[in-house]
C-alpha cells in the first residue's frame, strides 16, 4: 500500500512537472517567431528571474544591451518583457507608439497590499478613461493652486527658508543632509495635497518618513517582483504581512490624514487643497457608474503625490549637495552666478532661471549624471508593434532604460563624469540636449516634471546662496556610486554647511 502511494505522488509531481512546463511553453511561443528580440535563454517557470542582477539593474540591462543590442527580451517568470535601450529605440517605443505603450502591466500585489485595483492612481493605473480623467484633475487642481503661479512659489521659498534655517542649526559642523531634505519635500507636498506643514521635529513626520523609507525597500525587492510574475504565490497564507507590512502601515497613515483632512473640511468653503477639491469632485459623481472619482481613487492619487512627488525631488537635491561638495569649482562658479543676478538681499524667484544659464546646466547635469530613475516605470504594449525591427506581441512588458539614453555615449561627451557643460553651447547658453530625459516620455512622462523643476530650482538656489557646502575636514572622499533602489540614492555622506 505505502508503495503505491509512493508511485502516486511521483505521478502527481511529474504530472505538475509537465503540465508547468507546457504552461510555460505557451507563454513563451512568442519567442520562435519571427523578428521577435533576442535575450538570454529563460529557465522555465522562473523565466530569467535568478540571472537578473537586483541589486543592480541597470548595470544588468547595460550587460544585456552590450551581449544583444538596443531592444533585448526577458521573461519575468511566465510574463513576457523587453528592454528598450538607447535614444532612439526608446524614443520609437514612446513617442512613434505612444499610444501603443501607454498601458501598464498588471501589478497584482497591489490589490492584495491595499492599494486597490490596477485601474486607480495616476502612475499605476491602467490606460483607460479612469486614468485620462484622473491625470486630467491632478494637473488642472496642481495648476489651480499654482503650479506656475506665484502662490506655490511662495509656498516652495518658505520651505526653503525653513530647510535654511535647519542647515544653519548645525553651525557648520558635519552633518547627512538626506533627513531634512525628505522632510522639507514632504511638507511642499502636505501643502499641496492638506494644506499643511510638519514641523521638522514633529513625531509623525518623523514616523511617515520611517514608514515611507521601509515602503520604497520593499517595493524594489526580488520578493515583489517574483510575486506579481507568480502571482499564484500570493495564495500562500500569511506571505504578504511578512514581506509588505511597511506598504499596509504606510497606506494606513495617509488613511488617517485622509480622515482627519474631510473632519475639518467645509463644503461651502473654497477648496484648500487637492484632497478638498476632489471630495467636492466626489459628490458632483454621485449616482454616475462612469465616474472614476471614489474614495478608494482618492487614497491612490495621494499615495502616488506623496510618494512620486516627494522622494524623487529629495533624492535629486541629496545628489546635487553631494556633488558641489565633489566639485568645488562648479560650487563656487553658481554661487558666482547667484550673486551677480540674485544677491543676497533677497530670495530667489522663477523669474531669475532665464539668466542663470550655468545654474540651470548644474541642475541638469545632476539629473542626468544621478539618473535616478534608470527604468522608469513599466509600459505594456496594447497591440502589437514594431520597434527598430523587431517584433513586440500585444500584452508584453516594455522596460524603457532612460539610463541608456542619460548615458548614452552617441549623444554626450562624458557621458559617465558629472560635466555641466552638457547643457552649454559655445556662447554659454543653456541648451537642453534630446537625450535628456529624466522624467521619460510620452502620454505617461512624470506628472510632477512642472513641480519637480521649480523645487530642484528654488531649493538649489537657496541653499548656494546661503551656504557653502564642503567635505568634512578628515572624512574620506565620499562616493559617487549610488545605492540602487526604487531610485537611485547616493551612498551615506555627511558635509559641513557653512553660512556665507
Amino acid at each position: 500500500m505505502g508503495l503505491l502511494t509512493g508511485v502516486a505522488l511521483w505521478a502527481v509531481a511529474v504530472a505538475v512537472a509537465i503540465f508547468l512546463l507546457l504552461v510555460d511553453l505557451m507563454h513563451r511561443r512568442q519567442r520562435w517567431a519571427a523578428h521577435y528580440p533576442p535575450g538570454p535563454v529563460p529557465l522555465p517557470g522562473l523565466g530569467n528571474l535568478l540571472q537578473m542582477d537586483f541589486q543592480n539593474l541597470p548595470y544588468y540591462f547595460y550587460k544585456l544591451q552590450r551581449r544583444f543590442g538596443e531592444v533585448v527580451s526577458l521573461h519575468m517568470g511566465w510574463s513576457p518583457a523587453v528592454v528598450v535601450n538607447g535614444l532612439e529605440a526608446v524614443r520609437e517605443a514612446l513617442v512613434k507608439h505612444s499610444l501603443d505603450t501607454a498601458d501598464r502591466p498588471p501589478m497584482p500585489i497591489y490589490e492584495h497590499v491595499g492599494f486597490g485595483p490596477r485601474s486607480q492612481g495616476v502612475i499605476m493605473a491602467h490606460y483607460c478613461h479612469a486614468w485620462r480623467e484622473q491625470r486630467r484633475f491632478s494637473m488642472s487642481t496642481l495648476r489651480n493652486f499654482g503650479l506656475g503661479k506665484k502662490s506655490l512659489e511662495q509656498w516652495v521659498t518658505q520651505e526653503a527658508g525653513c530647510l535654511c534655517e535647519a542647515f544653519a542649526d548645525h553651525s557648520g559642523r558635519p552633518f547627512s543632509p538626506k533627513t531634512l531634505l525628505n522632510k522639507a519635500m514632504c511638507n511642499v507636498i502636505a501643502s499641496l495635497i492638506f494644506s499643511r506643514r510638519f514641523q521638522y521635529n514633529a513625531t509623525s513626520l518623523d514616523r511617515m518618513l520611517e514608514l515611507l523609507q521601509h515602503s520604497l525597500k520593499e517595493e524594489s525587492s526580488i520578493m515583489r517582483m517574483l510575486l506579481n510574475a507568480v502571482p499564484v504565490l500570493l495564495r500562500i497564507p500569511g506571505l504578504l504581512g511578512k514581506f509588505f507590512p511597511a506598504q499596509k502601515a504606510f497606506m494606513a497613515l495617509l488613511d488617517e490624514l485622509l480622515e482627519d483632512h474631510k473632519m475639518s473640511r467645509d463644503p461651502s468653503e473654497p477648496p484648500r487643497d487637492l484632497t478638498d477639491t476632489f471630495l467636492a469632485e466626489v459628490e458632483k459623481a454621485k449616482g454616475n457608474p462612469d465616474s472614476s472619482f471614489n474614495e478608494d481613487n482618492l487614497r491612490m492619487v495621494v499615495l502616488d503625490l506623496f510618494t512620486a512627488g516627494m522622494v524623487t525631488t529629495s533624492t535629486t537635491l541629496s545628489w546635487a549637495l553631494l556633488l558641489m561638495i565633489l566639485h568645488p569649482d562648479v560650487q563656487c562658479r553658481v554661487q558666482q552666478e547667484i550673486d551677480e543676478v540674485i544677491g543676497q538681499a533677497r530670495w530667489p524667484e522663477m523669474g531669475d532661471q532665464a539668466r542663470m544659464p550655468f545654474t540651470c546646466a548644474v541642475i541638469h547635469e545632476v539629473q542626468r549624471f544621478a539618473d535616478i530613475g534608470p527604468l522608469g516605470v513599466p509600459h505594456m504594449t496594447s497591440r502589437d508593434i514594431d520597434i527598430r525591427g523587431f517584433l513586440i506581441p500585444k500584452g508584453t512588458t516594455l522596460l524603457t532604460n532612460l539610463s541608456s539614453v542619460l548615458k548614452d555615449e552617441r549623444a554626450w561627451e562624458q557621458p559617465f563624469r558629472f560635466h555641466p557643460a552638457h547643457f552649454l553651447d559655445a556662447q554659454g547658453r543653456f541648451v537642453k540636449p534630446e537625450a535628456f530625459m529624466p522624467f521619460s516620455a510620452g502620454p505617461r512622462t512624470c506628472l510632477g516634471e512642472p513641480l519637480a523643476r521649480m523645487e530642484l530650482f528654488l531649493f538649489f538656489t537657496c541653499l548656494l546662496q546661503r551656504f557653502s557646502f564642503s567635505v568634512p575636514a578628515g572624512q574620506p572622499r565620499p562616493s559617487t556610486i549610488g545605492v540602487y533602489g526604487t531610485v537611485v540614492m547616493p551612498a551615506p555622506y555627511q558635509l559641513c554647511a557653512v553660512p556665507r
